[in-house]
C-alpha cells in the first residue's frame, strides 16, 4: 500500500500540481514531461491498488476512487480550485490513507480507524498549515535565519517525530499481541 502513495502521490500528485494555473515547482519540466510523469506514477499505481482491493480488500475501491477524485481536483484545482485547500488536503492526504491502510489489513472500517483517520487528518493539517508559511520564509530569507522560521521548523520537526512515535507505538503493540 505504501508503494501506492509513493506512486499516488510522490509522483502523479506533484507532477500533477506542477500541472496546476499556480505553477508551485516552476518551469523546470514541459508539460508534455509532466503530463508522462504523472501516468508513470498513476498507472502502476491504479493497478497495484486495483489488484490489492480485487485480491484482499474490495473495501479499496470505494476508498480508491475518492482518492483518485481528489488526486484530481486537489492537484489539478478542478472545480475552481474549491477542493484546493487545507482542510481537503488533510482530508485527503491524511484521514483518507489511514482509512485505506486499515482498510487494506482487514476489509472493515471500525471506530478505530476512523479515530487514527482523524489523527492522519490533524497531522496533515498542522504540516500544510506550517509548511507553507515555513517555505514562502525560507525562499524570502534567502539563507538569513528568522526566529518565526525556527519556530515553524520545530513545528515541523515535532510533527514528524510524533507521527514516527505513533507508528513505532502501534508496530510495538501489534507485535506483542
Amino acid at each position: 500500500m505504501a508503494l501506492v502513495y509513493v506512486l499516488a502521490v510522490g509522483i502523479t500528485a506533484h507532477s500533477l500540481d506542477a500541472l496546476a494555473p499556480n505553477k508551485p515547482w516552476g518551469d523546470f519540466l514541459t508539460r508534455r514531461q509532466l503530463v508522462a510523469l504523472a501516468l508513470a506514477g498513476f498507472v502502476p499505481a491504479a493497478i497495484l491498488g486495483l489488484y490489492l482491493a480485487l485480491t484482499y480488500a474490495p473495501l479499496l475501491i470505494p476508498l480508491g476512487l475518492v482518492e483518485v477524485f481528489f488526486l484530481l481536483a486537489y492537484n489539478m484545482e478542478l472545480f475552481k480550485g474549491a477542493f484546493h485547500s487545507e482542510e481537503w488536503f488533510a482530508f485527503s492526504w491524511g484521514f483518507l490513507p489511514v482509512l485505506a491502510g486499515f482498510a487494506v489489513q482487514t476489509n472493515t472500517l471500525s471506530l478505530i480507524a476512523l479515530v487514527a483517520g482523524l489523527f492522519g487528518f490533524f497531522t496533515a493539517f498542522i504540516e500544510i498549515n506550517a509548511s507553507r508559511p515555513y517555505k514562502a520564509l525560507k525562499k524570502e530569507l534567502a539563507g538569513t535565519s528568522s526566529p518565526v522560521a525556527s519556530r515553524l521548523e520545530s513545528i515541523l520537526k515535532g510533527l514528524v517525530a510524533s507521527v514516527l512515535t505513533i507508528a513505532a507505538l502501534l508496530w510495538v503493540a501489534a507485535f506483542l499481541r
